[in-house]
């Protein structure tokens, strides 16, 4: 029995390690079909993500979208809430960020860049509420709801940058480039890495606070062990549904507008290269936890980060850096239901 008792307190630490690892050791099978040795491969990938400056500058700049966006799917998971839409939450905290950085001009950058962040952030708030309404009153799957927004979203961004918002004689769908005030200041000079990766380390403070130490918190972990339960003891079910809903929305707006006001200073067609649904995968991995999903997060960064200096160095097609993430899930799937069975 106090074997048992132990494995439970382990699993839900051993149970991402396990799926990281399993998914490196598949990987490193994908490797050596591709030719290539794994361990130069993987020394490569970390090396460079980590320990040099450039590289950890770019890892940093990889992390700050996915941190926003998983922080996001988290606060939703924990009310029973599976929130998909957080790529399409991105694009819509770009454009709110965006139109701040082009409109509102002379502005102090103490006022003009929490203006533009508090744009993203409605932005993206308003897109993640859309479906937390549905749902709580309408009782349509939030799974769908945010699924369908997201193709709204990119199509919108897309349409914005190739007419209205196009920027003049630009030979690429863009805007203009955002005010100078407008922007995030560098934290590692001649690097990449910009000040939104300090933002998200605050958010997933405060997020920890709420979730952990204040009675919103416990509300919206009673939603999710048990809707019925927590309406019973007073709990506004609806309520909370929309507010984690419109939260998460607005944490991934923060992750696109600082894409903009930090890294490229201008709303482009292309605004994520799909750190939304990343951002799933690192909030299943972080089990539940601020903490895990800060680390995973460091994780998949430094996997994007070091990616093109693995494929240089060792000969490794990027792509095997995309079928790591997806073992990982399917790992930590398997891991889930194992740990369910171990648990019955």
């Amino acid at each position: 029995m106090l074997i048992n008792n132990r494995l439970q307190l382990l699993l839900p630490i051993l149970s991402p390690l396990m799926a990281i690892a399993s998914a490196l050791i598949v990987g490193a099978s994908l490797i050596l079909l591709a030719g290539a040795n794994p361990i130069a491969a993987y020394t490569a990938l970390f090396q460079e993500s980590l320990s040099t400056y450039f590289g950890f500058g770019n890892t940093l700049t990889k992390m700050t979208p996915l941190l926003f966006t998983s922080l996001g799917v988290l606060v939703a998971l924990r009310a029973g809430q599976f929130n998909i839409g957080g790529e399409g939450q991105i694009y819509l905290g770009a454009l709110g960020s965006a139109l701040i950085g082009l409109y509102l001009q002379g502005l102090p950058s103490l006022i003009h860049v929490p203006l533009a962040l508090l744009a993203g952030f409605l932005f993206g708030a308003v897109w993640g509420g859309i479906p937390g309404y549905l749902k709580a009153k309408r009782g349509v799957n939030e799974v769908i709801t945010t699924l369908l927004l997201n193709y709204i979203a990119v199509n919108l961004i897309s349409y914005l940058v190739q007419n209205p918002l196009k920027a003049p004689d630009a030979p690429s769908p863009y805007t203009s480039l955002i005010a100078q005030s407008a922007r995030l200041p560098i934290i590692l000079p001649e690097s990449l890495a910009h000040g939104g990766i300090l933002l998200g380390l605050i958010a997933a403070g405060i997020l920890w606070v709420l979730l952990v130490r204040s009675p919103l918190g416990y509300q919206i972990t009673a939603v999710g062990f048990n809707p019925i339960a927590a309406h019973y003891a007073g709990i506004s079910v609806e309520r909370t549904i929309m507010l984690v809903m419109g939260l998460a929305g607005g944490l991934a707006g923060l992750a696109g507008a600082c894409e903009v006001m930090g890294l490229k200073y201008r709303l482009f067609e292309s605004v994520s290269p799909g750190y939304g649904f990343d951002a799933i995968a690192i909030a299943l991995l972080s089990r539940g936890t601020v903490v895990g999903v800060v680390l995973t997060s460091l994780f998949f960064a430094s996997l994007r980060s070091g990616a093109n200096v693995m494929q240089r160095s060792a000969g490794v097609p990027v792509t095997v850096v995309y079928a790591i993430q997806g073992l990982t899930v399917l790992f930590i799937a398997i891991s889930l239901a194992v740990e369910k069975r171990i648990n019955k």
